[in-house]
C-alpha cells in the first residue's frame, strides 16, 4: 500500500542534533511512520534530492493572538518554515476576559504591542470568557499551521481585581483565584502562563499593565500551578531595575515545582555583553532551574523609510516631524513622496527642517544603518556604518544621506534602527550559549514598525551558513527540538516515527530573507510590514503540503495545540 507523502532521498537533519544523513522519509495519516533509508511508493511524493529536510520550525515568541482571526495562513512566518508558533507572550492575551472588559484588553494589546485595536474588537469573533473558549474560538479559524497559547497575567489580574489590578497589590484570596484561573487555564489547554514586569508596557491612559507590580508571593503561587502541570512560565523581565529582584524571581519560579521558565533577553553593544550575558544566565542556573532564554539573532528595533514611516523626534510614536515641510511629506502616499523629493527645492525645505532640528533629539541616527536596495536586506552592515557614518562619509547631513538613498532606491529602501543586539560578534557569544534560542521574531506585534519575522530563516542563512556560530544539525535543533521542550511539545520538533508531520524541504544554498516591503492587508487598510523568503520547496503541517516554493497550496491542516500534563 503506498504512503500518503514520501519525500524522497533528502539530506536529513532530524532535529535532535545528530549528524544529517540521506534517506527517504514517510508520512501516513499525518504522522511520520520511518525516517532514512528507502520507503515505498507516495501518493504524493517530493523529491528532495540535494535538499534540507528538516522538522517545521518552533516560533517561541509570538504576538499572533489577533492576527489569526483575518489571516489564517499566519505570514510571515509561515513562509520562513515555521510550522508552529507560540502566542500569548508578555502577559497580554485576550482571555479570561468579562464581556464588558474587552475594550480594556483590546487596548492593553494595542498599546504593547502596536496591534490596531479596531481590529482586535471588530475582526475576533469574542464568543468566550474563559482561555478554554478562547482556544475553542481558534479552533474554528482552521489556522494553515499549528498554534499553542499561554495565559496572560494582565488579562488574569484584571478579571480578578478589575481596575485594581493596574496598581494594587492583591489580597490574599486574590492570589488564590489568580492562580486557580492560571490552573484552570492550563487545564483547558494553554501550555503555560506568561508575565511582565517592564514598565514602559503601559495601558493607554500610561499606566503600566496589571502584573508590573505583583508581588513575588503572588508570581510565585500561580508558578506552583504552573509546575504542578507540567507547563511553562514566561517573563518579560526589567533588568534595569535591581529593585524588583528579576533574576532572584526566575530562580524561585524554577525552585516552585520544578517548572519550565522562559524570559526574553537582548544584549548591549559593547563587545563584552555576550560575555556579561552568559555569565548571567549560567548564576540563574546554578541552582538546577530549567531556565532559557530567547533572543533576537540580529540587530532590531524600528525600520522606516520613505515606503513606510519617516524620521521623527520619537520615531516610535512618529508624532512629531520636523516641521511642515516633512509633515507634507509624511502625508503624501509613496508616488507622492518620491516626487517631492526628486524636486531640489523640496528636497532643501526637508533638509533645511532637519539641520533646525535639535541633534539631541535624534539618538537614533548613531544607531541606524541602511539596508540597501538589493534583492534581499543587509542585515550586517558593520556597527560602526551608521546613518551619521555614511553622512560624514559623503560630506552631507544625514537627512540628505537618508533622502538621497531613498531616491536612489525608488523609495524601496529602508533603514534599520539597532536599539537591541546592534554588536553581532557580542551576539555570537550569546548565541552560543546551551540555553538560548534564537528567536524573539514577535510576529504579528509591531507590524509596522519592525520586520523579524525571518529570523528563522537568518538564522540558517547567518549564523549557520556564513558565521558557523552553529552546525546545520545544531543550527535546526535550536528551531525545532529545543522551543518545542520548552513549550512542551512532545510529539513535534523531530523527524522520528510517531512524531507528527511537520517537515521543511529547504535549499540550505538559497535559504534567506527578501527585502521588507509595506502592504495595506490588515483590516481596513492598517499597514503592516511582510517579508517572503527564499529557498524553501516545501513545508507540511500534519502531513499536509500547505506551501510549495513559498507559496500557499490552499492546504489549512494546522491544529490548536493544547496541554497535556
Amino acid at each position: 500500500m503506498a504512503h500518503d507523502t514520501v519525500i524522497r532521498g533528502g539530506t536529513i537533519v532530524d532535529g535532535s542534533g545528530r549528524e544529517p544523513f540521506v534517506g527517504d522519509v514517510a508520512i501516513d495519516g499525518g504522522l511520520i511512520t520511518s525516517v532514512g533509508g528507502t520507503a515505498g511508493p507516495g501518493r504524493e511524493e517530493i523529491d528532495a534530492t540535494n535538499l534540507i529536510v528538516s522538522p517545521g520550525f518552533v516560533d517561541i515568541h509570538t504576538h499572533l493572538d489577533a492576527q489569526i482571526g483575518w489571516d489564517p495562513l499566519l505570514t510571515p512566518v509561515s513562509w520562513h518554515g515555521v510550522t508552529t508558533v507560540l502566542m500569548g507572550n508578555c502577559g497580554v492575551t485576550f482571555a479570561p476576559c468579562r464581556p464588558k472588559d474587552r475594550e480594556t484588553l483590546a487596548g492593553m494589546m494595542e498599546t504593547v504591542e502596536d496591534i490596531p485595536r479596531a481590529a482586535i474588537l471588530n475582526d475576533l469573533p469574542w464568543t468566550w470568557e474563559s482561555y478554554g473558549g478562547y482556544l475553542d474560538a481558534l479552533e474554528t479559524m482552521n489556522p494553515a499551521i499549528n498554534v499553542a497559547g499561554m495565559v496572560g497575567h494582565s488579562a488574569v489580574r484584571y478579571y480578578v481585581m478589575g481596575e485594581r489590578s493596574v496598581a494594587e497589590p492583591a489580597t490574599e484570596d486574590e492570589k488564590r483565584q489568580i492562580a486557580a484561573i492560571v490552573a484552570q487555564s492550563i487545564d483547558d489547554g494553554a501550555v503555560g502562563f506568561s508575565s511582565n514586569r517592564f514598565p514602559g508596557h503601559v495601558m493607554p491612559d500610561g499606566r503600566s499593565i496589571p502584573g508590573t507590580f505583583a508581588d513575588h508571593d503572588e508570581v510565585l503561587q500561580v508558578a506552583r500551578a504552573v509546575g504542578d502541570r507540567g507547563a511553562l512560565m514566561q517573563n518579560v523581565m526589567d533588568f534595569t531595575r535591581e529593585d524588583m529582584g528579576n533574576a532572584q524571581l526566575l530562580r524561585d519560579e524554577a525552585a516552585a515545582r520544578g517548572g519550565r521558565i522562559l524570559f526574553s533577553y537582548t544584549i548591549g553593544q559593547s563587545d563584552s555583553a555576550g560575555v556579561r550575558a552568559t555569565a548571567f544566565m549560567n548564576g540563574l542556573r546554578s541552582e538546577g532551574g530549567d531556565i532559557t532564554a530567547v533572543s533576537v539573532p540580529r540587530g532590531t528595533g524600528f525600520t522606516f523609510g520613505l515606503q513606510s514611516r519617516l524620521p521623527a523626534y520619537n520615531v516610535w510614536a512618529q508624532r512629531r516631524f520636523f516641521g511642515p515641510a516633512w509633515e507634507s511629506l509624511a502625508a503624501k502616499d509613496l508616488a507622492g513622496r518620491l516626487a517631492t523629493i526628486a524636486d531640489v527645492e523640496a528636497r532643501a525645505a526637508l533638509v533645511a527642517e532637519a539641520k533646525a532640528a535639535d541633534i539631541a533629539k535624534l539618538p537614533w541616527v548613531g544607531a541606524c544603518y541602511w539596508l540597501g536596495a538589493g534583492a534581499a536586506p543587509d542585515y550586517l552592515v558593520p556597527m560602526d556604518q551608521t546613518l551619521a557614518a555614511l553622512a560624514d562619509t559623503a560630506g552631507e547631513h544625514w537627512s540628505e544621506t537618508f533622502l538621497r538613498l531613498s531616491l536612489e532606491s525608488e523609495g524601496r529602501g529602508l533603514f534599520n534602527w539597532r536599539m537591541f543586539s546592534r554588536n553581532l560578534p557580542a551576539l555570537s557569544d550569546w548565541l552560543g550559549h546551551d540555553h538560548v534560542i534564537p528567536g524573539l521574531s514577535d510576529a504579528g506585534a509591531h507590524v509596522s514598525q519592525v520586520m523579524d519575522s525571518g529570523v528563522t530563516s537568518f538564522v540558517l542563512s547567518y549564523w549557520v551558513k556564513a558565521a558557523g556560530l552553529y552546525s546545520l544539525a545544531e543550527g535546526v535543533r535550536r528551531l525545532t527540538s529545543v522551543p518545542a521542550r520548552v513549550i512542551g511539545l512532545k510529539d513535534r520538533g523531530l523527524l522520528a516515527p510517531g512524531m507528527r508531520a511537520d517537515v521543511n524541504v529547504f535549499d540550505f544554498d538559497k535559504v534567506g530573507e527578501q527585502y521588507p516591503e509595506l502592504v495595506h492587508d490588515f483590516p481596513g487598510g492598517a499597514p503592516r510590514y511582510i517579508q517572503r523568503s527564499t529557498g524553501y520547496v516545501a513545508t507540511l503541517v500534519n502531513g499536509q503540503t500547505t506551501f510549495r516554493d513559498g507559496h500557499h497550496t490552499g492546504a489549512r491542516a494546522g491544529k490548536v495545540l493544547r496541554h497535556a500534563a
